[in-house]
């Protein structure tokens, strides 16, 4: 379960890391409940989170049949995780957004079965801002495959996700973060009409580094629930 006095502390560093930072906004909290309970969902729901992340689609769509009867208006389920082809129908099914859009092939393929359902989903392009070989996502500097994923039909790209890399070395970690912001604004530059706004970036470990760096959202697990079980 989800203690509110963890909670509290967090949002208190959140607001200061705010206060840091030359950046304006709104910074949500998704809460990533991969691995725990659907209690924990209806807990963090009560204390006034509305985003939880799921890294699996097999286990958000449990936790869905689980919760249905509860009255969580306005909660947002987003797929945070490694999409694969097959699931994408699925994932459209459970999950309210898809922040983890590797590529112009599943983009597409999110696209065509949007519209054969006739939902427009929102989604966040995922950019490898570190050379690590374990992350997916597009290249930094593959721009015209990222603006052709905004001209597909029924979906909307509102802006961009990252990890960052692996490493103790805090300037690594912020050089990831900044390179996010420069090219959500660089896209943004290019094709004006997209406004998009949205950087998904920060993780229990970096989240306020993150934030200086302009992240509009935080994806929070460990430091809200603990250690996930495996």
């Amino acid at each position: 379960m989800i203690d509110k006095t963890n909670l509290k502390s967090v949002l208190s560093r959140i607001v200061s890391a705010k206060e840091r930072s030359d950046h304006s906004g709104k910074v949500e909290v998704v809460a990533v409940t991969k691995n725990h309970s659907a209690s924990v969902i209806v807990s963090s729901y009560n204390l006034g989170l509305r985003h939880i992340g799921e890294n699996r689609v097999q286990e958000g769509e449990k936790k869905t049949r689980e919760i249905e009867t509860q009255n969580l208006t306005g909660l947002t389920k987003r797929f945070i995780g490694h999409l694969q082809s097959n699931k994408v129908n699925k994932c459209l099914d459970v999950f309210d957004t898809i922040d983890s859009v590797h590529s112009f092939k599943l983009a597409k393929k999110i696209s065509n079965r949007a519209m054969v359902i006739e939902k427009k989903i929102p989604v966040l392009l995922e950019i490898k801002t570190s050379e690590e070989k374990t992350k997916h996502g597009f290249g930094s500097q593959e721009t015209n495959e990222m603006l052709l994923c905004t001209e597909l039909p029924n979906i909307q790209v509102q802006g961009l996700m990252t990890m960052a890399p692996f490493t103790q070395d805090q300037e690594k970690i912020r050089k990831s973060f900044r390179t996010l912001r420069f090219l959500l604004e660089k896209l943004n530059n290019q094709k004006p009409e997209l406004k998009m706004r949205e950087l998904s970036m920060g993780m229990s470990s970096d989240f306020e580094i993150a934030i200086e760096e302009g992240s509009t959202m935080v994806r929070l697990g460990t430091i809200l629930f603990g250690k996930r079980n495996s």
